[in-house]
């Protein structure tokens, strides 16, 4: 526990709750630092996949930039109506869940799911890409820079979302103020020929190509830029009263930030015609042909990399948030929807962290890897939080409906292409992976339902009559030998029952002989049994004898009291046998029998 203080900190009042909330100061870093770092990599993408072409395509680069920053504005403006018509949080799980059923809902939160844990891994091994980028020498060691990141970032919000709020804010508004210098004197010195575009190379393209297949595979890989955009929409309750307007003003603002940063970098990448190098990040070629290798352009490399580590702290806070939703609904372990001391949901928390963690080392922390993965998840949600919207001003008739239905109805028109292109451009990239994902975990949730409403059919006492008393108490211990431990059990067992019984199970005759003498001595009158066990074993003689017991008395219960001694230091537990957990653990699934420890608590 001492550990853990330091770790996260003291624990927060409940009542504490609403001082924990964000302005839009914060919001900003905390929601919006996943959309924002996709500037580092979007550009990269599009230019990547345009090379299949060898240089023919390369000046088709920024068309596509804009194409995808018109995409970025119609779905910030349809998640601005998403938010005051959800003013307690609209994420797309509600959304599709309340107005085109369970089955959409559970797709559209399945699709998030996946695209946070894709988010962390995607933001954290581009984060050290740009890392590497600066100082190739840790290239080898990516992985396991990438696993550090994500424990900083998993401790950084255990801490709590106020604490994180301020821990991210800086490197946030770094990252946004380099970057808007970056494009400010690149396009200072772009229209004054102060720096000449380098020439291009000559690349070898492929055999055979189709230019409109070209293109738009680059247009699915920049759409990776829009990822995070409903990050916000997602966590409208942690914004400070009126939440609401916070949110959706937040929102604005990161749209806004994300189509210049995207428009300016892609222009500028096209102009000085950077093309991606082995180990050499886009954005670190644009700050090296623009300021040189000095102070600013490790700088910028500072700035970069921390975004693109902290923007998987967008999934830390949502990840957690949908999960919690989902559990609440009964769709997701019960665990999911606690707040930990912190009031954060701390359980999501580790386990965003911990598939994470499984996907940086099973794709060797590569960025590009990753990405084909990525952006399907989020997309389809998108897409199906925007025709829930439709549904709703359908359904309401609310002030201003027809306009919305418009906008949503874009929305939705717009990303329903934009999942077609993806996934037909990546399915045999590794989007094959989230396909099959998707339908799986809806399958699993829907189990996990089923499961809680079977449990709460059966628990439920409607329609039960009054249950009769036990005919019967048994009462078994368990013994080892004659000790404090053992005497301090039938003190106790004494009270319950007039039915009690020692068992001892026998390796030796003659450690036995010892323990039938200290027992008419120690034992208080109750009788002590002895098993024979001729194959050494504790638990399969003892199991036979209460199933005895119960064949005995069938409508009575057997209570087994387990004498155990108790270590003050934790380590000291590793010098002793588990059988009592053991024990315990067996007999949870015997019906009509019950496991009491009777603990002795020594001294160090």
């Amino acid at each position: 526990m001492s550990l853990k203080r330091m770790l996260i900190g003291q624990p927060i009042e409940t009542v504490q709750e609403k001082h924990e909330r964000l302005s839009k100061v914060t919001g900003l870093a905390i929601f919006s630092s996943d959309n924002l770092s996709s500037v580092a990599y979007a550009t990269e993408e599009i230019l990547l996949a345009l090379m299949v072409a060898g240089t023919a395509l390369l000046n088709y680069a920024l068309f596509i930039a804009i194409a995808i920053a018109a995409l970025l504005a119609i779905i910030a403006i349809s998640y601005f109506q998403t938010i005051h018509a959800y003013p307690t949080g609209g994420g797309s799980y509600i959304v599709a869940k309340d107005n085109l059923g369970t089955v959409s809902g559970l797709v559209a939160g399945a699709a998030l799911l996946i695209d946070y844990v894709l988010t962390v891994a995607v933001s954290i091994t581009a984060g050290i890409a740009a890392v590497t980028s600066a100082v190739p020498s840790l290239y080898e060691h990516r992985v396991l820079l990438c696993l550090i990141a994500i424990v900083i970032l998993m401790l950084g919000n255990l801490r709590g979302l106020r604490e994180a709020g301020k821990l991210f804010a800086l490197p946030t508004y770094f990252f946004i103020f380099s970057l808007l210098g970056l494009i400010g004197v690149g396009l200072f010195k772009a229209f004054t020929g102060a720096v000449a575009p380098a020439p291009l190379p000559p690349i070898t393209a492929a055999v055979s190509y189709v230019p409109l297949l070209v293109v738009l595979r680059a247009f699915a890989s920049g759409c990776a830029a829009v990822t995070g955009i409903e990050a916000v929409s997602n966590g409208v309750s942690a914004f400070k009263p009126p939440e609401a307007r916070n949110a959706s003003m937040t929102l604005l603002i990161m749209a806004a930030l994300l189509g210049i940063m995207f428009v300016g970098t892609s222009f500028l990448a096209d102009h000085f015609n950077i093309i991606p190098v082995e180990n050499q990040t886009v954005l670190s070629l644009l700050a090296a042909t623009i300021f040189s290798k000095g102070v600013i352009y490790y700088l910028i490399q500072a700035a970069t990399a921390l975004i693109l580590i902290l923007a998987a702290n967008t999934s830390f806070q949502d990840f957690p948030r949908l999960s919690s939703v989902m559990a609440a609904d009964g769709f997701m372990p019960r665990q999911l929807g606690s707040r930990g001391d912190r009031l954060v949901f701390s359980n999501g928390i580790i386990i965003l962290g911990g598939f994470a963690a499984v996907l940086v080392i099973v794709f060797g922390g590569d960025t590009h890897r990753l990405i084909p993965l990525y952006a399907v998840g989020v997309f389809l949600a998108i897409t199906l939080s925007q025709a829930g919207m439709v549904k709703h001003w359908l359904s309401n008739r609310e002030k201003h409906w027809r306009r919305n239905i418009l906008i949503n109805g874009l929305g939705a028109f717009t990303t329903t292409i934009v999942v077609i292109i993806i996934v037909w451009s990546k399915f045999r990239d590794g989007a094959w992976i989230v396909v099959l994902a998707i339908p799986l975990i809806v399958y699993l949730t829907m189990q996990v339902k089923r499961h809680y409403d079977s449990i709460a059919r059966q628990l439920s006492l409607e329609g039960e009559a009054p249950q009769a008393e036990f005919s019967h108490h048994s009462v078994i211990i368990p013994v080892s030998g004659v000790q404090r431990a053992v005497v301090g059990a039938v003190r106790y067992a004494k009270v319950l029952s007039d039915d009690v019984t020692a068992v001892y199970v026998c390796f030796d005759p003659a450690a036995t002989a010892k323990v039938r003498e200290k027992w008419e001595q120690y034992g208080m009158g109750v009788p002590l049994l002895v098993l024979d066990s001729p194959y050494r074993s504790v638990i399969e003689p003892l199991m036979e004898y209460i199933e005895g017991v119960r064949e005995i008395h069938p409508d009575g219960v057997i209570t087994v009291i387990l004498p155990e001694f108790v270590p003050q230091r934790w380590w000291h537990h590793l010098l002793h046998n588990q059988t009592a957990l053991l024990i315990k653990g067996i007999l949870l699934f015997k019906k009509g029998v019950v496991a009491t420890s009777v603990p002795l608590h020594l001294r160090a």
